[in-house]
């Protein structure tokens, strides 16, 4: 969504013109910014490279980094962010998603995506050469999803993973391909379809969404189907109710045959999984979750800060940084400055998570190990040197 116009009054004679600052439009504006930056930069302990990421955030060799190009709205409540991404992006393989590090008040959040636009970096659906491109959806309480989709600007510098993930299709791709998602869990199968449609023979697309006006890519869908490139079926919760499976017999006829790829909500997820190995084709069923759905013991629990003397209690999603900070910890973050890992602090026990991949790493009593802060969370409970 590009921000909307402003219609600028006049300077009446004789009033005082407004300063130029870094917020003013244009060439100019982006040099005062930088040059802010840079003398920010000289107050603070910095290395060479430190430097080189201030003046050129993008270059080859920084850690990974994009600048969003334009956020398109998709629906009332989702958004395609588009993003031009630094010099040592690797680029992906359609189906696969990325995490993308933003500020938000001050806090660097990290989510992951799912990708939508070419693989080969051509123009497709309005997305730029060489740009990549995410779609994600509004949802309540959701931070990072509420911030992309109603306040972010073009304009906006990001952190960038590199592309990971193995929701995709295999080579050659199967004759006969299901894709069952619903709501947001349609951008990798966009990708997939933005990449792969022409290759694929017979596809079946059942998406489900609250409403007409809730179906992400719609018109997109609607004209694939028009053209004959695939068979789609809309379950409209408003019209047809919530779906449930048994109606795949009526909807997909022959949905056993097919390889089904799966994305939407965890309990969409689970009843399918169930409804697969029960009809016998469980290895006919590709599933795509960000939120795994059996955790291990211990998600969430006590932080605590040894030489604050503060124990601080912490869910299984929230970063030890951002923990700590909400309790009046002084945490150690070079996040805001662009500078990754100022946030590593020692560990004396305990366990915690990665939210990358969610691993979960062990200490045990006197032994020690350098934790990120940023992309950790408390497992069960651990002990924090600071």
């Amino acid at each position: 969504m590009s921000a909307p116009s402003i219609d600028r009054p006049t300077t009446a004679p004789g009033a005082p013109r407004a300063r130029l600052g870094a917020n003013a439009p244009g060439p100019l504006g982006g040099v005062l910014r930088g040059a802010r930056r840079v003398a920010e930069a000289l107050a603070s302990p910095l290395v060479p490279a430190d430097y080189l990421d201030l003046l050129d955030p993008m270059r080859a060799g920084a850690d990974l980094r994009g600048r969003i190009v334009e956020v398109r709205p998709e629906t009332a409540d989702a958004v395609t962010v588009v993003i031009r991404p630094g010099r040592g992006w690797l680029g992906h393989v359609p189906g696969q998603y990325i995490r993308i590090g933003i500020d938000i008040e001050g806090v660097r959040h990290w989510r992951a995506y799912s990708l939508t636009h070419r693989a080969d970096g051509s123009p497709a659906a309005g997305i730029p050469a060489g740009c990549i491109a995410i779609t994600t959806k509004a949802i309540p309480d959701g931070k990072v999803s509420t911030h992309l989709v109603r306040a972010t600007a073009p304009g906006t510098l990001v952190m960038l993973d590199q592309a990971t993930g193995e929701f995709t299709l295999p080579t050659p791709a199967p004759a006969k391909v299901l894709f069952l998602t619903a709501g947001s869990g349609i951008t990798p199968v966009m990708g997939m379809l933005r990449n792969h449609l022409g290759e694929l023979e017979d596809v079946a697309h059942l998406h489900c969404a609250p409403t007409a006006a809730d179906v992400i890519f719609g018109d997109e869908l609607r004209s694939h189907a028009a053209q004959g490139r695939l068979a789609l079926t809309l379950n409209l919760d408003d019209e047809h109710g919530v779906l449930h499976l048994e109606r795949l017999d009526s909807l997909v006829p022959d949905w056993r045959e097919r390889e089904t790829w799966l994305c939407g909500p965890t309990g969409l997820l689970d009843a399918a999984e169930a409804h697969w190995e029960a009809a016998g084709v469980a290895d006919r069923l590709h599933t795509e979750r960000f939120r795994p759905t059996v955790v291990e013991p211990g998600e969430g629990g006590t932080v605590t800060f040894l030489r604050s003397g503060r124990d601080v209690e912490a869910d299984g999603s929230t970063p030890i940084l951002d923990a700590g900070e909400d309790a009046g910890v002084l945490m150690p973050s070079g996040c805001r400055m662009g500078i990754c890992f100022g946030c590593v602090v020692t560990m004396r026990s305990g366990a915690i998570r990665d939210l990358r991949t969610g691993e979960v790493t062990v200490v045990e009593d006197d032994a020690t190990l350098p934790v990120q802060t940023c992309v950790n969370a408390v497992a069960g409970s651990c002990e924090i040197e600071l």
